[in-house]
């Protein structure tokens, strides 16, 4: 060839005459009945008929003069690099004998063990080895009339065909993560001064999971035709430090809280000190960092990850699992969502998961509260089939499956990406659905409005708390720990009416030992308990009783949720059997009512859901 232009050489005394136009290797052709090339007689050029090589492939037969060879046996010097016409008997063009240097990425066939066994016995150097000395046993084997076995030939093809897959494989990897990380919205959210945040649970994980209600893009087709969405259906996932159970807390969406003040896309939007929860999002621009904080603060719960998920999220998911499994109690029949489903059990994706989803004219009293369970029952339906081996075990559905989810998702920035959600996947994956629980914030009728709702106290504070110390809802073996009581006794309590303690307010909260008091007496019976105005400042509230009124101590202990290490033993404050107690409230106390340690037990009446009930059905 010529240096540079890539094509064949003319006649120029260096080979053979081209010169009708011909391209040399165009006159070797594979014969079919010795899979060798072969020159052609009816080409242009010189020659006869004859056999040569293949790429890569032992002479067989008599070998033709050798060319002289150059310095380390290749072509001759001052020839590098220009493909030369064959000798009789010779290689195809730019193919160089067996023994000296290969063919780029052409493995050599015999030569190298021949040369090597040649070397060795002094019979000479590989390159100036005729062709049949160099042959592998293959002329050996034909002259004994036998062929390539089927299981080489099988053998070949099976190495060329794993490295095609492999290269594929990685090829489609490389796609597949592409394309699924093209799909991922992320967010940068604004949290604020990360000192007015609540504390982390070490090693556990809480996602708040956020269900908008956002038209944009659907049209008319679901009402409310290009809403920017509101935060319509809120999980407060919790996931517990060492993965044994999970509890996700519904809000409500008409749940009367106060928002913050939040900065989205530089744009400072003001609190509020009573709005309806779903405004946390959407509106004034609110992103789901205003959410994000909302719930922080309303719950006291460190939140770590959000996700926010459409409309379309719930048709698409649905789909790509092959169905999620609901119940129904009676027919439920909504022609606002476009419900319209039979008494018992259904698998339902697409719309109708939507419709399911969506309904609350169909159930209970026709509000959020009454469409609450239904929302969990569906969700309960998908984490079982995503967990069950049809889904895990088919790559068909676990492709559909993150391609769908992938689409659908908006998550905070530092998640934002497949592998990182993967790797949440698979760590969270790992809690047993028996105890995955379900439940619904604690509330109650909003006294000002009856459309609007208003938390249950002690109970919401109560069920956040568990969840801020990684509490779970359902019954799972941990370590405890003893805590020590005040002496004497500890099988000894005084009865409520008997009771006689002064309160002090140490809070820094104005009234709260007024409203302590009224609960005393009002709830729980403590008629002797008096109102001792301001304390000293403390940050634990502490309970301070001479030893003979212990029986008192553990009663209102007990009453009060408060640790045996906030009691303190004194004769300083009296001992006569009319002397009062002094409990002093420290800036841990939240509000009569409230423990002051962690609940062991969630609040009675709660409404809940366990993951593996198939039973639920809505009504």
């Amino acid at each position: 060839m010529n240096a540079g232009d890539g094509r064949m050489r003319g006649a120029s005394g260096n080979g053979p005459d081209w010169s009708d136009g011909g391209d040399p290797a165009d006159q070797w052709v594979l014969d079919p009945a010795t899979g060798n090339y072969r020159l052609r007689t009816d080409g242009p050029g010189p020659g006869r008929a004859t056999t040569a090589r293949r790429p890569g492939v032992p002479q067989q037969g008599r070998p033709g003069p050798r060319r002289p060879a150059g310095p380390g046996g290749g072509a001759p010097a001052g020839d590098s690099g220009r493909l030369r016409a064959p000798s009789p008997g010779g290689t195809p063009p730019g193919i160089p004998a067996q023994g000296g240097d290969t063919h780029p990425g052409i493995p050599a066939q015999g030569g190298g063990r021949a040369a090597a066994r040649r070397a060795r016995t002094g019979q000479g150097s590989a390159s100036e080895a005729p062709a049949e000395t160099a042959v592998g046993g293959r002329a050996a084997r034909r002259k004994a009339g036998k062929t390539p076995t089927r299981s080489r030939r099988v053998l070949k093809w099976t190495a060329w065909t794993g490295a095609f897959v492999l290269v594929a494989g990685c090829a489609g990897g490389y796609y597949a993560y592409q394309h699924l990380n093209g799909n991922i919205t992320g967010v940068n959210v604004n949290l604020g001064d990360e000192a007015k945040r609540p504390k982390a649970a070490t090693k556990a994980v809480n996602i708040l999971v956020i269900g908008t209600d956002s038209r944009q893009g659907l049209g008319k087709k679901y009402g409310d035709a290009g809403s920017v969405g509101h935060a319509d259906t809120t999980f407060l996932f919790h996931v517990s430090a060492d993965r044994t159970n999970a509890t996700a807390i519904s809000i409500p969406r008409d749940l009367m809280v106060p928002i913050p003040e939040c900065t989205t896309g530089g744009k400072t939007i003001p609190g509020s000190a009573r709005a309806m929860f779903n405004t946390s999002l959407g509106q004034d621009d609110r992103d789901p960092g205003c959410t994000w904080k909302t719930v922080e603060q309303m719950t006291g719960v460190r939140i770590d990850h959000f996700v926010e998920v459409n409309f379309e999220a719930v048709k698409t998911i649905s789909t790509a699992v092959g169905g999620v499994e609901v119940c129904a109690a009676k027919d439920l029949v909504d022609p606002q969502s476009h419900l319209n489903m039979t008494k018992g059990k259904h698998v339902i994706e697409g719309d109708e998961a939507l419709a399911f989803v969506r309904t609350r004219h169909a159930v209970g009293f026709g509000g959020d509260l009454t469409r609450i369970p239904l929302q969990q029952q569906f969700i309960s339906g998908l984490i079982r089939k995503v967990k069950s081996d049809g889904t895990l075990t088919s790559p068909s559905k676990l492709w559909s499956l993150a391609n769908a989810a992938t689409k659908a998702l908006t998550v905070d920035q530092s998640i934002a990406s497949v592998l990182k959600l993967k790797d949440l996947a698979q760590d969270l994956g790992t809690v047993d659905t028996k105890h995955i629980t379900f439940a619904t914030a604690p509330v109650l009728d909003d006294p000002t409005d009856k459309n609007r709702l208003v938390l249950k106290e002690p109970d919401a504070t109560q069920l956040f708390a568990m969840v801020a110390a990684d509490k779970s809802l359902t019954k799972v073996t941990k370590k405890t720990t003893a805590s020590t009581a005040p002496s004497p006794a500890a099988t000894t309590k005084a009865a409520p009416a008997d009771v006689r303690v002064t309160v002090k307010n140490g809070s820094g909260v104005t009234g709260l030992a007024q409203a302590t008091v009224d609960w005393m007496q009002n709830t729980e019976g403590y008629l002797r308990s008096s109102n001792g105005a301001n304390g000293p400042a403390t940050a634990k509230t502490t309970l301070y009783y001479a030893p003979n009124h212990a029986d008192q101590a553990r009663t209102l202990a007990a009453a009060m949720g408060l640790p045996a290490s906030q009691m303190k033993a004194t004769t300083q404050y009296g001992t006569g059997a009319k002397d009062p107690m002094l409990l002093i409230l420290g800036k841990d106390f939240k509000q009569p009512g409230v423990s002051l340690t962690v609940p062991t037990a969630a609040p009675s009446n709660l409404q809940r859901v366990e993951a593996d009930d198939t039973n639920v059905c809505a009504k």
